[in-house]
């Protein structure tokens, strides 16, 4: 199996590409980056892409047509950007490359990575939990593609090195440590968050929304440990 990653160099999509490499049923990866991957991921399974317009991907169709499934991991806090860039990257950016991928290869696997709070009524007064249930509806309404699933991780714990990771992420992680004892249906780590993904590319679901609570049950049902 051949599978896309965008969003390779946060940590969600990070965690997805070096479980993908270590995996022997996914025969190859392709991280479609805008900067170049740490220089430690490196393997023969592995292309790393440099791609600058994430509203075209003309330039792409070759390699959409030839993947089996697309992990969108994709994404910034809206706490990062203005309200016209969060909506530009978190729903222009998404739509765009799935009405792309449609166009030639409608069967190709979709894994959207959301977030809990996103709103399908898109009446939140959130613009996260707006855009992200606007993008989730918008997939399943626009995008051509037959096979989409939607993933909403609650609180992410990193596991690994988030040296690099923004002042906030950094600040919150001791409430997250505490959060996973007290509640952790709440909380689920990249490590678990990246198999339940790859799970789903691999072997598609009956179901197509999956709550954190529902990732866990992923993991728990096939006996997977993080």
């Amino acid at each position: 199996m051949k599978i896309i990653i965008f969003g390779a160099n946060g940590g969600v999509g990070f965690e997805c590409v070096r479980q993908a490499i270590e995996d022997q049923n996914i025969e190859h990866i392709t991280a479609i980056t805008r900067r170049p991957l740490d220089k430690n991921m490196i393997s023969n399974k592995l292309t790393n892409i440099i791609h600058e317009n994430f509203l075209d991907y003309n330039p792409l169709l070759n390699l959409f047509e030839n993947h089996q499934a697309c992990i969108w991991a994709l994404g910034v806090s809206q706490n990062a950007v203005s309200e016209s860039e969060y909506i530009k990257i978190t729903y222009d950016y998404t739509l765009a490359a799935a009405k792309t991928m449609s166009q030639v290869n409608p069967n190709m696997r979709f894994i959207f990575v959301s977030g809990r709070g996103a709103d399908s009524t898109e009446q939140s007064r959130f613009l996260f939990g707006r855009i992200k249930g606007k993008t989730e509806n918008a997939l399943i309404k626009e995008s051509g593609l037959k096979e989409i699933y939607t993933v909403r991780p609650a609180a992410i714990l990193f596991t690994q090195d988030t040296s690099n990771k923004p002042w906030y992420v950094r600040a919150f992680l001791p409430a997250l440590h505490i959060c996973k004892v007290v509640k952790p249906s709440w909380v689920i780590t990249s490590t678990e968050l990246a198999h339940a993904i790859l799970y789903l590319v691999k072997n598609g679901h009956h179901a197509t929304l999956f709550e954190n609570q529902d990732l866990k049950n992923i993991i728990n049902e096939n006996h997977r440990v993080a």
